[in-house]
């Protein structure tokens, strides 16, 4: 099967396709012939270096979404089920290949309103959003909930999740994208460039900061109220500061999870949350994918068509 893999951490040109051996699935696993791939920024970290999460030679990529063309003894889909998810993160899943093999368990059933490149859009970013706003800060009806990097990958998941659940949403990026924010439900658009949020809003119940923004995010949040953060979510100083100021920390680090992937399915199915691709490559121009993603100026995700 063709796979992009690395035998160097470096820039978008260590990225190779190459012929390797198709996996096979185990117990409970199955096989997927993967349609296309999402890109996410910490693809970009980990083929850097930045983040030196894999070693040797390896494929980065997580997101997939295809059709199961084997199932393993006991796995729950059987062939020609639509799936996605984004199996073994942290750990290598060599996403941007024509086969993944993972366990059925760490995928969901394909939203039905969606084809593969939006499908392979959702499970990192919008996991990443749900894992925060939902597991962590619990986030209701009536919350006020500011949203750091509002028009990004898991931001703009963020805002639809947090509004799906009836918070009024308060969305941070520059004015270029405040359209498209509010046609995604936010309430409010700050401009970050013209504005200091820490001045333009107070008593916020919750805070998704994903802009490594917490110590001035801490000073917006009402008595009681969550700073969750993707960024920082090891920082111990800032979860302890957080914490002595009598607010509550949530740093968040995605993994894979079926039952909330089933449930953003359903909310995507119902019209209730979209998600935005900008742009898609096919499978040999990963890297570059990868230099646009890695620009910061991504509004939504990039996905690889892969077949």
């Amino acid at each position: 099967m063709r796979a992009v893999v690395q035998h160097s951490y470096g820039g978008p040109e260590v990225l190779e396709t190459v012929d390797i051996d198709r996996p096979e699935p185990l117990g409970g696993e199955v096989l997927i012939r993967v349609r296309a791939s999402g890109v996410n920024p910490v693809d970009i970290a980990v083929r850097s270096g930045v983040y030196p999460l894999l070693g040797g030679t390896f494929g980065v990529g997580w997101d997939i979404s295809g059709v199961v063309e084997e199932a393993g003894p006991g796995a729950r889909f059987k062939v020609g089920d639509e799936v996605f998810g984004m199996p073994f993160f942290p750990r290598a899943a060599t996403g941007y290949a024509e086969y993944v093999a993972a366990p059925s368990r760490q995928v969901a059933r394909k939203p039905a309103s969606l084809d593969h490149a939006q499908a392979a859009a959702v499970p990192l970013a919008a996991l990443t959003a749900w894992q925060g706003l939902v597991d962590a800060a619990r986030v209701k009806a009536g919350d006020r909930v500011l949203v750091h990097r509002a028009a990004g990958g898991v931001g703009h998941f963020a805002v639809q999740i947090a509004k799906a659940r009836g918070a009024h949403v308060i969305a941070l990026a520059s004015e270029p994208r405040h359209a498209f924010l509010r046609d995604l439900g936010a309430d409010e658009v700050i401009d970050y460039r013209v504005t200091d949020f820490t001045d333009a809003v107070r008593d916020l119940d919750i805070v998704f900061d994903s802009n490594a923004d917490g110590a001035r995010s801490l000073s917006v949040l009402r008595p009681g109220g969550t700073l969750v953060s993707i960024m920082e979510h090891g920082n111990k100083e800032l979860a302890a500061e957080v914490e002595a100021a009598g607010r509550h920390f949530a740093g968040v680090m995605v993994e894979p999870d079926y039952a909330s992937l089933e449930a953003i399915s359903a909310l995507i199915d119902e019209g209730r949350i979209r998600p935005h691709v900008q742009e898609t490559f096919p499978l040999e121009e990963a890297g570059k994918a990868h230099e646009v993603v890695g620009s910061g100026r991504v509004q939504g995700k990039v996905v690889l068509t892969v077949g």
